[in-house]
């Protein structure tokens, strides 16, 4: 099996960086690089950015505004902008969403909603888990009752992320109690701005408000606010989960992270000498960098056979499993490397020699806090592992 790239892929790589190079403002790399969180307006510009060149729906075929890309491309760009620190591409409307309306929409709702998302004109967000159906989201309680030509929901979502910046929010909600839990779902459609839908923000662990709760109350939406088929959310739930899952790995994102630690450990001195030269902390950049080069070869042995059609169904699962542990590991490292450093608060008003740490540095704690939630979203490690088993196993 081929696992190098061809050369128009290289040549599609070279033209990445040249569009990188020429759109990125030095203050979103500046951003991208410190790990700090972007305003609305500095998100939209870029999907803005992203819209003009094509190259904003990755995911999407080329009849409904997408670049029409392969596995291949895709794993390129996503390398290639995280390598350049540029902004994620936010995902629901996009990466998730969309997806789901190509393939299980009425034509009306593709045509209405599709364009909406790629100009911008809708935020979407995603309303799946709650505070009681997360990793085991078929046991969730959000209902929504038929009434005439609307269904009408109550219930709760929780950690909505970038809720507050929304103006709809796609969910699951329970429309029937028959059967097996998985037979009773729908997927429904539904406007952050209805009567009786409350949003209320939730505080991270690092001082963030990246996620939130959102309340339904009585909440009326029109039955062709239904996508697909009364009850069968579940299956669009699980093809939605896998586009969730995409790039989930972060390959570019571990990378670029590891190559700032190994700045940092060079740059570091401890007991006379750098970090790096330090034995223990030495064989451990290794032993993740040695995981990470494993990764990447997986990634690209995936890539390939999803080129020839032959791509294992599980295979972002493995990819989100590994991925998640390495790059928490490297940001893990990057703490024990700084030290005192790393506190999320002002050191140099609490240390009588104040270490001196590069800007990017200075957030080490606020990134390991946040990215502890990669184990966890798009469905947690230890459910992954038991779809990787079901599908080697059986059962």
């Amino acid at each position: 099996m081929d696992l190098s790239f061809t050369p128009e892929e290289e040549a599609f790589r070279a033209e990445v960086r040249a569009f990188l190079s020429e759109n990125l403002s030095p203050e979103l790399v500046r951003k991208g690089r410190n790990s700090e969180s972007l305003t609305k307006e500095e998100m939209e510009g870029w999907h803005a950015r992203l819209n003009a060149r094509g190259w904003l729906a990755v995911t999407w075929p080329t009849e409904y505004g997408g670049p029409g890309w392969g596995a291949v491309e895709r794993h390129i760009f996503d390398e290639e902008c995280a390598l350049a620190n540029a902004p994620r591409i936010v995902p629901f409307g996009l990466n998730m969403l969309g997806p789901v309306l190509i393939k299980f929409g009425t034509n009306k709702q593709r045509a209405e909603i599709l364009p909406r998302i790629l100009d911008g004109s809708d935020w979407w967000c995603q309303g799946y888990s709650e505070p009681g159906a997360g990793s085991d989201l078929a046991s969730l309680k959000t209902r929504a009752v038929r009434d005439g030509g609307d269904y009408v929901i109550n219930g709760q979502k929780t950690w909505t992320t970038l809720g507050q910046h929304a103006n709809k929010i796609f969910c699951l909600v329970r429309t029937s109690t028959e059967g097996k839990p998985q037979e009773g779902i729908s997927f429904v459609l539904v406007d952050m701005d209805a009567p009786g839908v409350e949003l209320r923000p939730i505080k991270l662990l690092e001082g963030g408000h990246e996620v939130n709760e959102v309340f339904f109350t009585d909440v009326r939406v029109p039955v062709e606010n239904l996508v697909g088929e009364e009850n069968k959310g579940w299956t669009i739930a699980k093809y939605l989960l896998t586009h969730e899952r995409t790039n989930i790995a972060g390959v570019g994102f571990s990378t670029r992270d590891l190559e700032k630690l190994k700045d940092l450990s060079q740059m570091l001195v401890r007991a006379g000498r750098p970090l790096a030269q330090d034995p223990l902390f030495a064989a451990e950049m290794a032993e993740v960098e040695i995981d990470l080069e494993a990764l990447r070869v997986t990634n690209l042995r995936m890539l390939s056979a999803a080129k020839e059609g032959a791509a294992s169904g599980t295979q972002s699962s493995m990819l989100k499993i590994k991925g998640t542990v390495i790059r928490q590991r490297v940001l893990s490292l990057t703490r024990t490397a700084l030290g005192a450093a790393a506190a999320p608060f002002p050191v140099e008003d609490l240390l009588e020699n104040a270490v001196t740490v590069p800007e990017d540095a200075r957030r080490a704690a606020a990134s390991y806090f946040n990215n502890r939630k990669l184990s966890i979203f798009g469905g947690s490690n230890e459910i992954q592992r038991n779809i990787i088993a079901k599908d080697l196993f059986g059962g």
